[in-house]
């Protein structure tokens, strides 16, 4: 039986429980071995000097993000295009609550900024995953929403880039994502979960987590590595 009521409680949970490694090691097991995106997307928090934007006291979310993925496909362009930026609004302004904006496709120019993490945010949007770049670095993290990206860069989308669809099926890396999976990340990377095993990836994930503390608390009181996997079976 899940631990969650409804999405709001699976995600926060995610975020408060998980990490992604024990999330991955889940998906080894289950037979989805190729699940993480690739390394260089990190969060824009940990790419750029953080405590210089931070504003306030509250709870810092701009290096954990769990949601839906909302796919966004991108193509560069060599020329200005009759429509700037193709159907970038459009596809921001569908944007549902817990869900992620994860794009792909262009190489050439920023993919996001502030004004695309004020819509999200205000859209309650849980995250944007950027297979490319970010600009206006120092708004962005001030916003407090986690960006994931390749690195940041100004060089400007509008003559450059054209969103051509959204909410179809995109490729990141060795990743097949479809609109409606699972993304989860954190600083150890951006791993997808296919929508229709999420829930038991989930559950397994939170019982090998709870498991791993308990072999720390183990090993922490003087048990060998060896003997604590001989018996719980957990590294």
């Amino acid at each position: 039986m899940a631990m969650w009521k409804n999405d709001e409680e699976m995600f926060a949970l995610m975020k408060e429980k998980l990490y992604t490694p024990v999330v991955g090691d889940i998906l080894d097991q289950m037979g989805y071995k190729h699940q993480f995106l690739p390394a260089q997307i990190r969060p824009l928090a940990a790419l750029a000097p953080v405590q210089a934007y931070i504003k306030g006291d509250g709870e810092d979310n701009r290096l954990k993000l769990a949601g839906f993925a909302c796919t966004i496909l991108e193509n560069d362009v060599f020329e200005e295009p009759k429509k700037p930026f193709g159907y970038l609004t459009e596809a921001l302004d569908q944007l549902k609550p817990n869900e992620i904006y994860v794009a792909t496709g262009a190489h050439h120019s920023a993919l996001w900024g502030e004004l695309l993490t004020t819509t999200a945010k205000v859209r309650g949007a849980a995250g944007a995953v950027l297979d490319g770049y970010t600009r206006d670095t120092p708004q962005v993290i001030g916003l407090n929403f986690p960006v994931f990206a390749r690195a940041c860069w100004a060089q400007d989308s509008s003559v450059r880039t054209y969103v051509c669809d959204f909410r179809c099926t995109i490729e990141i890396g060795q990743v097949t994502i479809r609109d409606g999976d699972v993304v989860f990340g954190d600083v150890d990377g951006v791993l997808v979960i296919p929508r229709e095993i999420h829930e038991q990836v989930l559950e397994r994930a939170f019982v090998k987590a709870a498991g791993e503390k308990t072999v720390r608390a183990a090993i922490e009181n003087g048990m060998t590595a060896t003997e604590a996997f001989a018996k719980y079976g957990i590294l």
